[in-house]
């Protein structure tokens, strides 16, 4: 049986990856800062919950040596918890600002990575799933003919083009690992004001790559249709 954590698991895309996870047969632990709410989704979908900052060293680690405790290795790490950061005038963002958004989506991959990589070498297939965006992707952003070009979110933006380069490194890096970065595309989540597809497509690209076998791909970054251009 395929055990999976997913951070950012309370609510939106996270909770639909879980949902659908679960409904495959995964042992699924959802991750959330929020003690009320993390437990209330978890006993929705008949998974386990386990508090996670992703921003705070000591709650990853503490995390992560609960999950070794109860389950004793994972099999596949989603990458989901992000923010969209502070949306306005450029002129107006702040080095503050910036270190927030990079903390969560960013650094806070890099955090649990970390801290849950023990856990995954012990898998016969250990597959991390980083949630990016098309909004981090230089051909998508510069394409008239796409919706991302359409936005300007500086600091988003920024942001998912590090996942998705730390996504590539990584799997360069970890030969024993299926590393690859998920595109949800725009999803109607508080993220965009309930903007776009349904959060059930959404999740199609995450649950994907969560579901890969030991011949599955590495290094990739795609949405629902496919690869995509970075």
């Amino acid at each position: 049986m395929t055990t999976t954590f997913i951070t950012g698991a309370n609510k939106s895309l996270g909770l639909e990856t879980a949902r659908r996870l679960v409904e495959t047969g995964h042992t699924v632990l959802i991750g959330a800062r929020d003690p009320e709410r993390g437990r209330a989704a978890a006993e929705s979908l008949g998974a386990r919950f386990v508090q996670i900052d992703v921003t705070d060293d000591a709650s990853v680690e503490a995390a992560a040596a609960d999950v070794a405790a109860h389950e004793g290795a994972i099999d596949v790490l989603v990458n989901n918890a992000g923010v969209l950061g502070r949306v306005g005038p450029v002129e107006e963002y702040t080095a503050a600002d910036v270190s927030a958004v990079l903390d969560v989506n960013v650094v806070g991959i890099v955090r649990v990575t970390h801290a849950f990589l023990p856990l995954l070498r012990k898998s016969s297939n250990p597959v991390i799933v980083n949630v990016s965006s098309g909004m981090g992707s230089f051909g998508m952003t510069q394409d008239p003919a796409r919706l991302e070009s359409q936005y300007a979110l500086p600091l988003y933006s920024a942001s998912k083009a590090a996942v998705t380069m730390l996504t590539t490194q990584y799997a360069k890096e970890l030969k024993e690992v299926k590393v690859n970065a998920a595109d949800p595309g725009q999803t109607a989540t508080d993220f965009t004001g309930g903007l776009g597809h349904s959060i059930a497509e959404g999740a199609e690209s995450i649950v994907t790559l969560a579901t890969i076998g030991p011949d599955g791909p590495t290094g990739q970054f795609i949405d629902r249709s496919g690869n995509l251009p970075w």
